[in-house]
């Protein structure tokens, strides 16, 4: 796991190999084991080293192939990376070492573009081909690593992280009124955006072409999600699913140092931390929990410690523990938001407090994050959809549950009076459909929208955990493997039948989601439906009670302590009319909602996390 960057100018003018190497050092923490710089004409690379795999010179990068036709800068893991060496041997290709680094190189060598399509495992690179002037980046079919671009008339820059790209001279800073419309709609981006105008996200499952001395890239997606269920029975679709689960877990435990796993009291990571205690004796695991002495309602049950504990005895691990109180969110706000540069999905500190926790004795950790997204792990999100057919609102129901910080009568005062004029309002709606529209099935069936809910959910929920995951564990030099996205594993999930990923669904279908004192409020809080199958084929590794437990995500209690030890955070840095972000946010409308938060009228923690970071994210690039 690495970090990489590099140049190519469009004006033929040579790459600075200061400059590149400048690119590289900010990137540090991705790769504090080793750093490289390559430059020939346009074209520079730099690269910092992570090493997990083949701890010699023989992995340091960027690597060049032996006949000088192709330079490669790559960050990831190929999981297959072994059968890939056999076949290329056979071929005639030798290697010199034992890292994944030296198959991809080949791979491409000999196979091009299309040996993307052999590649099990996460991995953002960039591969230069000399002879043809030709740069190829490219990113994994789900997005777990992250590859950002900018380009300009005279230069294209890329990097694993915004910072790389923002220490050429060439960039400029500027916020995205596109970027942030999309935000604070969805607390998430759902394009190829982010919020520093120019810079962009290489989607998941594409590749880019950038010739040299034409500034327009081609960029083509090579992979998608597809939910389209097939017929099987429970017990067939149990026996592959526990098949493939294994052979996921024990991949992805291939490396040349020591491998971690983090265990929280569910049945995910549970499955997966088994499996990996078999092989590796005291395995490592790691949990955050949280001082709930000021929690209330169903924050109560957010602190899975006990269950953790548990877990770790059954697997004889060898546990550590940080327990987060509300003063902890403070203190790592500067921190983290520099680090998560990208603003995404929720209150992620303590993702950023557990990284650290497992960085300081491993260099990989196991995570059971995807398992959610595959197997339809939030059944209270797909039910209210399934009622009526596309035709009848469909996809306006499901973005009106997707915007998630704004209540609609504010929507069109909420920026600031400076920039509502740049703010294009149809635009999350727009954003929001075509992706839908990509993963819908023209059948009118209720398991078609569920199935389409899966789809969007991968495309856009989940791509946001995982660059939240890469960003906050690579901030500690950490690499986070998921088992739950090894491609046969996901190749599979997708064709379970709903029936046997969710039990209720015809039930659910009659539910109204937003009656929160009715049904749709005890259900979302008492069901244990959802993944079905998934849950059944665990117990053979977590006890049948944990496996059929409530769903309990991993988040720490801040809707009370946004009401109660942080409120004087809050009120020192978002009631300051000089704040930063009063620049872009209308005051008045932001202090109003918070205001309601504050006082137990509405839970509007999502929303004050959002301008917490919005704000902390100008301190730190604006």
């Amino acid at each position: 796991m690495c970090g990489i960057t590099g140049i190519l100018n469009h004006n033929n003018e040579p790459a600075s190999e200061v400059l590149c190497q400048k690119m590289a050092k900010v990137l540090e923490h991705r790769g504090p084991d080793g750093e490289g710089v390559w430059t020939s004409g346009a074209v520079g690379m730099g690269h910092r080293r992570l090493a997990v795999l083949d701890l010699s010179e023989t992995g340091n990068q960027p690597m060049v192939s032996r006949d000088g036709k192709l330079v490669l800068s790559y960050n990831g893991e190929i999981y297959n990376y072994r059968e890939l060496r056999e076949e290329l041997k056979i071929k005639g290709y030798q290697f010199h070492g034992s890292s994944d680094t030296e198959v991809v190189l080949n791979a491409l060598h000999c196979w091009g573009s299309e040996a993307i399509l052999r590649f099990n495992g996460m991995f953002a690179f960039a591969a230069w081909f000399v002879y043809e002037q030709r740069l190829l980046l490219a990113r994994d079919r789900y997005g777990i690593k992250p590859l950002y671009y900018l380009n300009q008339p005279d230069v294209f820059l890329f990097g694993s992280e915004i910072k790389a790209i923002q220490q050429h001279p060439a960039y400029n800073f500027k916020v995205s009124a596109d970027a942030l419309t999309e935000y604070f709609s969805f607390q998430n981006i759902f394009s190829d955006l982010t919020l520093f105008e120019g810079v962009r996200l290489l989607p998941a499952g594409h590749f880019m072409e950038v010739k040299q001395g034409q500034t327009d890239p081609e960029t083509h997606k090579y992979w998608d999600f597809n939910f389209s269920s097939l017929s099987m029975s429970q017990k067939e679709a149990e026996t592959e699913l526990h098949r493939l689960f294994e052979q996921a877990v024990e991949r992805q435990l291939a490396s040349d140092v020591e491998v971690g796993a983090y265990l929280s009291g569910g049945m995910d990571s549970g499955g997966i931390t088994c499996v990996a205690s078999r092989k590796f004796k005291n395995l490592k695991s790691f949990t955050a929990g949280f001082d709930l002495s000021s929690a209330s309602g169903l924050e109560l049950n957010f602190d899975e410690r006990e269950r953790s504990e548990f877990l770790s005895n059954l697997y004889k691990t060898e546990h550590y523990e940080v327990v987060l109180k509300a003063g902890d969110m403070e203190r790592v706000m500067p921190g983290l938001i520099t680090h998560l540069e990208d603003l995404r999905v929720g209150q992620s500190y303590p993702n950023y407090y557990v990284s650290r926790l497992a960085g300081r004795f491993v260099k990989v950790c196991l995570s059971g994050a995807g398992g959610d997204e595959l197997f339809a792990g939030y059944p209270w999100r797909y039910y209210h959809n399934t009622a009526n057919g596309y035709s009848n609102g469909f996809a306006d129901r499901y973005f009106k549950y997707w915007q998630r910080l704004v209540p609609d009568d504010y929507r069109e005062t909420f920026f600031s009076s400076g920039l509502r004029s740049k703010v294009d309002y149809d635009r999350p709606a727009r954003v929001f459909k075509n992706l839908l529209d990509e993963g819908h099935s023209d059948v009118a069936d209720p398991k078609a929208y569920i199935n389409s809910s899966l789809y969007f959910e991968s495309k856009t929920f989940l791509h946001g955990l995982l660059l939240v995951e890469d960003k906050l564990s690579m901030a500690h030099g950490l690499e986070t493997r998921l088992p739950f996205l090894d491609n046969d594993l996901v190749d599979f999930a997708m064709k379970v039948p709903v029936e046997l990923k969710l039990r209720d669904w015809e039930k659910g279908s009659r539910i109204n989601e937003n009656d929160l004192s009715g049904k749709a409020f005890q259900f979302k809080s008492s069901t244990t439906d959802g993944k079905i199958l998934l849950r059944q084929m665990l117990q053979r590794y977590v006890p049948e009670d944990y496996c059929n437990g409530r769903k309990q995500g991993f988040s720490a209690p801040d809707a009370s302590w946004f009401k109660g030890e942080s409120v004087d955070y809050i009120r020192r840095l978002l009631f300051d009319r000089d704040a930063r972000l009063y620049e872009y946010i209308d005051a008045d409308v932001a202090q109003k909602l918070m205001t309601d938060h504050l006082d137990g009228k509405e839970n509007r923690r999502l929303l004050i996390w959002s301008l917490l970071s919005f704000e902390w994210w100008l301190r730190s690039f604006g």
